[in-house]
């Protein structure tokens, strides 16, 4: 079984940030396989489903992003997943808009949704599928960048990276790692 963990904020006031990117990314594999995430558990939304041969988990944590382990440590316990069957989909201002980076483990970078889990679940040894959302401008304020819409123009190229991260995901648990971060990881954009 896999956990695959979409990161964001709860409510409409942040539908379709940058910080709701993962959210989005679980989003387009529920619709794609049928998963219906509704069941309210865990401090966040979950849905039981198959994706190919695999049973999987979708969660969207509603405990807000900065205390997205707090869900995710009682989601691994109760269902007795190991960490490295836990796939985290997260936004990065490191990346530009729409490139995704494929990772099996290490730092949080900086993201306080990844230094949650890692602080709650006590590893970072989990693979994480980063969906660029591009950097803040000089003098921004981080907060206000990451929970900004994306302009019209951008829109349409974080739907696609949204589902190319999906494609990663499926990847990741169908052919390993390596393949995944050699497919992903080479791109500069979607």
């Amino acid at each position: 079984m896999y956990i695959i963990a979409g990161l964001g904020n709860p409510g409409r006031e942040y539908e379709g940030t940058r910080h709701n990117t993962g959210f989005a990314v679980i989003d387009c594999l529920s619709a794609k396989y049928g998963i219906a995430v509704s069941s309210g558990k865990f401090s966040g939304l979950l849905g039981n489903g198959m994706i190919g041969p695999e049973k999987v988990l979708l969660v969207k944590p509603l405990t807000y992003m900065n205390a997205s382990g707090d869900c995710l440590q009682q989601v691994l316990h109760f269902y007795r997943v190991p960490a490295d069957h836990l796939i985290v989909a997260v936004d990065d201002i490191n990346l530009p808009v729409g490139q995704i980076r494929v990772r099996g483990g290490g730092s949080a970078g900086g993201h306080n949704g990844l230094k949650s889990i890692i602080a709650q679940c006590g590893t970072q040894e989990f693979p994480r599928v980063r969906v660029g959302v591009g950097d803040k401008r000089p003098g921004q304020d981080l907060a206000v960048h990451v929970l900004s819409h994306f302009p019209a123009e951008q829109a349409a190229q974080m739907r696609e990276a949204e589902q190319t991260a999906a494609e990663a995901i499926v990847m990741l648990m169908t052919e390993g790692l390596e393949k995944t971060m050699s497919r992903y990881n080479r791109r500069t954009s979607v």
